[in-house]
């Protein structure tokens, strides 16, 4: 037998909780990116010491909570009780320590598992922790995430805890912090912690109403009536509707934004179909209930249970009960009390109603025409796991919009057919700023694309996590990559707010020597590989268009080191304004600002 297959009690490894973590980082903090999503890891580095912070606020102590980035180093100081001086060390250096254990402690934490802070001093190649109580001090340095130095002594500090790290550069190489990321988070505290002050760089970070000024801040001038807003101590939660199409929800559970919804947000959304059924005593479909409608949902729970360590979904089952009955009571009172908002509400979902029965001829007709085309969409070869088939392959699925057949040639020959379907225009699609939804249904190609995503009736049952919209970089491929994403915010607005949509980067040239080959994406990475390389036997190819690049580099551009571009917008109410301006009949107005901001 080969001595590399032998197994025995030299080949069994005990490893520290530290050194797990730092084995396995993906376990403890999802996406190992670079910050240019608001998904990767060093976000939810952030998040982790955030949560306890906010905890200290949630038992009542401690109003403020101060947030500093400095390049890649991370500071955050409470004015909680402070790490009780004994057990610092302990609580950010060994799993299934901690207070949040003990529930006289903390009632409705996050952190519920112990492993939060923990994972962030395994992650860190420099982490210090502080702690200040009643006129003392203990302080601890560690490298990642072994204890280098500690200290202790007397103190004029108010009492909290003082957190400094820096993420390891080993396992986020190329990191930059997104600001707009981390205020985007330090808003979703304030709105979630009412009377709770975040500054982050000397910017505060303030609501007074909650989930209510969340939702004003989301639609603005787009609400139909006046924002119903209801809390009491474990629930709380606040919607309207507004013009748009589709539906818009913000789930938490005990201060975690659950994106991926779960118990409490269908509860929530079955207890307004049900306030409203009762409140007109008819049965309205949930769908015409539910469209334009913008909502928050906020709970408390001692117990949650989260499909993951990232906490996306709420699995608790025996919540969904009291839930529908209190959102209902609440909305049915609110109903009976302000009857002409009642009334309003009651006009949007007769109007949804008759559109929906409006254009379910259109729909019967196009579902023919879809059966006739050999049960499948055309122009799409799809891939073996989905999004919604709950395998953890599909979490990585993506469906890549592409601009004609020799670009989809290319990447369908280099793709990987587990998780990457490809679907291909035959031309530019339909401008649909101002259009009506029957129109979507009259056009045989945005339809088939709603079929291949699956989202007619919402985004819940997606079945790709990523739309990748991949055009090519001239003036025709960005023009249709306009048409495509005004197509998503103006009908499936859902999709985009939620981080699904994207753009691919492809490389613009190819600068090589019989050594090398360097990809480019710009005219910046084109120099420095130039002088990377030398002149001598260099050859530099521009790529005019996706269809120009090989079966065989293409792989490269999609698979691993694939460059995904996010497309996101700031607030739901921006969007009416952005398509407006960049799709509308406004000419003139949209020539004038070309003109005076074009860089010579």
């Amino acid at each position: 037998m080969n001595q590399n297959q032998v197994y025995d009690e030299s080949k069994v490894k005990t490893l520290s909780s530290l050194e797990h973590i730092r084995l396995r980082p993906g376990m403890y903090v999802g996406r190992m990116g670079d910050g240019t999503h608001p998904d990767d890891g060093i976000y939810i580095l952030i998040k982790e010491i955030i949560d306890n912070s906010v905890d200290e606020y949630i038992v009542g102590s401690g109003r403020r909570i101060d947030v500093s980035i400095n390049e890649k180093q991370v500071t955050v100081r409470d004015y909680g009780r402070g790490i009780p001086l004994g057990k610092v060390i302990e609580c950010v250096s060994q799993i299934n320590t901690g207070a949040k254990f003990n529930t006289d402690v903390f009632q409705f934490s996050v952190g519920l598992n112990g492993v939060g802070t923990k994972a962030v001093n395994a992650l860190s190649e420099y982490f210090e922790v502080t702690s200040f109580r009643e006129g003392k001090f203990k302080k601890a340095i560690f490298k990642s995430g072994n204890l280098v130095k500690q200290e202790e002594g007397k103190s004029p500090e108010q009492n909290g805890t003082l957190i400094t790290f820096i993420p390891d550069s080993q396992m986020f190489p190329k990191l930059i912090y997104d600001k707009e990321y981390v205020e985007k988070r330090l808003w979703m505290y304030a709105y979630l912690n009412s009377g709770l002050s975040l500054y982050f760089n000397g910017e505060r970070f303030y609501s007074k109403n909650g989930l209510q000024d969340l939702i004003e801040t989301e639609v603005g001038d787009e609400k139909l009536y006046n924002i119903i807003h209801f809390k009491e101590k474990t629930l709380e939660f606040a919607f309207c509707h507004t013009t748009n199409y589709g539906e818009n929800y913000y789930s938490f559970v005990n201060g975690q934004y659950t994106n991926d919804g779960g118990t409490h947000l269908s509860a929530f959304k079955e207890g307004i179909l049900k306030a409203v059924n009762d409140f007109t005593q008819k049965s309205f479909d949930g769908s015409d209930v539910r469209d334009g409608i913008v909502g928050g949902i906020a709970i408390k729970l001692q117990d949650p249970i989260f499909e993951s360590q990232t906490k996306n979904k709420l699995g608790n089952t025996d919540i969904r009960g009291g839930i529908v009955n209190a959102v209902k009571d609440a909305v049915l009172n609110y109903m009976h009390r302000h009857l002409d908002q009642a009334n309003v509400m009651i006009e949007k979902v007769t109007l949804n109603e008759s559109v929906r029965k409006e254009i379910q001829g259109i729909k019967k007709k196009s579902k023919e025409i879809a059966k006739k085309i050999a049960l499948k969409v055309p122009n799409l070869k799809d891939c073996k796991f989905h999004f919604n088939d709950g395998s953890s392959k599909g979490k990585n699925s993506m469906l890549f919009l592409t601009e004609g057949q020799s670009a989809a040639g290319s990447m369908v020959s280099s793709r990987d057919v587990y998780t990457q379907a490809i679907f291909s225009l035959r031309g530019k699609p339909l401008n649909c700023y101002a259009k009506k939804v029957d129109e979507i249904y009259s056009n045989n190609e945005l339809y088939f694309i709603m079929q291949a995503l699956n989202i007619e009736e919402d985004i819940e049952n997606l079945r790709y996590n990523k739309v990748v919209i991949a055009t090519d970089a001239d003036v025709d491929g960005v023009h249709i990559r306009n048409l495509l994403i005004t197509y998503f915010l103006q009908f499936f607005e859902p999709l985009v707010l939620s981080g699904h949509l994207y753009i691919l980067e492809t490389p613009i040239f190819r600068v090589r020597n019989k050594d090398k080959t360097i990809y480019c994406y710009d005219e910046e990475e084109k120099k420095k590989a130039t002088k990377e390389l030398g002149e001598r036997g260099l050859e530099i190819t521009r790529f005019k268009g996706l269809g120009e690049i090989s079966p065989s580099e293409f792989g490269q551009f999609v698979g691993e080191d694939i460059r995904l571009t996010s497309v996101t917008v700031d607030h739901m109410r921006n969007v009416p304004e952005i398509l407006a301006f960049y799709m509308g009949d406004n000419t003139p107005e949209r020539r004038n600002y070309i003109m005076e901001n074009l860089v010579p």
